[in-house]
């Protein structure tokens, strides 16, 4: 049979504790400014704005264990830790009440960030992308399916780097929980299995350099441990 693509398919996926089986990704969704102390440490929102959403590209995702390159174009590269929430389902305009069921499962991520470009980019009030939507900006452990977490509502979310712990925060914590976030998500974008929402971060975010060892946590959910290289040229 003839090959019928110019340029080959990529596929980018991530795997699933307990299982051989992998989770495609599709597409990844991020959450700005959900976490009260965050808000308030950026100093850049009212503290109940509705929440806005930005995407990174599936192949910015990075497995546990990876060491990663300090990104071309920044002096300020920053971590940000989060909860994953992975997707399952398809969904429209899905109710709060019913977004839980498109739910698969749950992961510890890292939406890496180029905060000089981040800056820049607000100040001049145009989109994000060049501080967000970066290779290997989206490191992410194993999906934890639902089935042996249950549908997380609190615990505790951390960051240490080099052993040292940089961020600390409480699921519970959320301005917008994951229910809300899902279906407020749904009514700007139709949901498909394989999606990711990074869901938001504590407060604490910070600069990492080359060498530096990351290992971020979420109670009940999981680890996530990357290493950054030297930087590129």
């Amino acid at each position: 049979m003839s090959n019928r693509f110019v340029v080959p398919p990529s596929l980018h996926a991530l795997p699933v504790v307990g299982s051989t089986d992998l989770f495609a990704v599709r597409r990844i969704y991020c959450v700005g400014r959900n976490y009260l102390d965050h808000v308030r440490e950026m100093k850049e929102a009212d503290e109940r704005d509705p929440p806005f959403f930005f995407q990174k590209p599936a192949d910015a995702v990075v497995q546990d264990g990876a060491t990663i390159a300090y990104p071309m174009d920044t002096e300020d590269f920053q971590h940000e830790i989060e909860l994953v929430v992975a997707l399952k389902g398809s969904a429209r305009r899905i109710s709060v009440e019913a977004a839980n069921s498109l739910i698969f499962g749950y992961a510890v991520g890292l939406d890496m960030t180029r905060r000089d470009r981040q800056r820049e980019a607000r100040e001049r009030r145009i989109a994000w992308e060049i501080g967000k939507s970066f290779d290997q900006s989206a490191p992410c452990s194993a999906i934890n399916p639902l089935s042996s977490t249950g549908h997380v509502q609190s615990g505790a979310i951390t960051l240490s780097v080099n052993g040292i712990e940089r961020q600390r925060g409480d699921i519970s914590d959320l301005i917008w929980d994951v229910a809300e976030i899902i279906s407020k998500l749904s009514h700007q974008y139709e949901l498909k299995p394989g999606d990711l929402i990074f869901t938001g971060t504590p407060a604490g975010v910070g600069a990492v350099h080359p060498g530096d060892r990351l290992d971020g946590s979420i109670n009940g959910v999981g680890r996530l441990t990357i290493t950054i290289s030297s930087q590129e040229t």
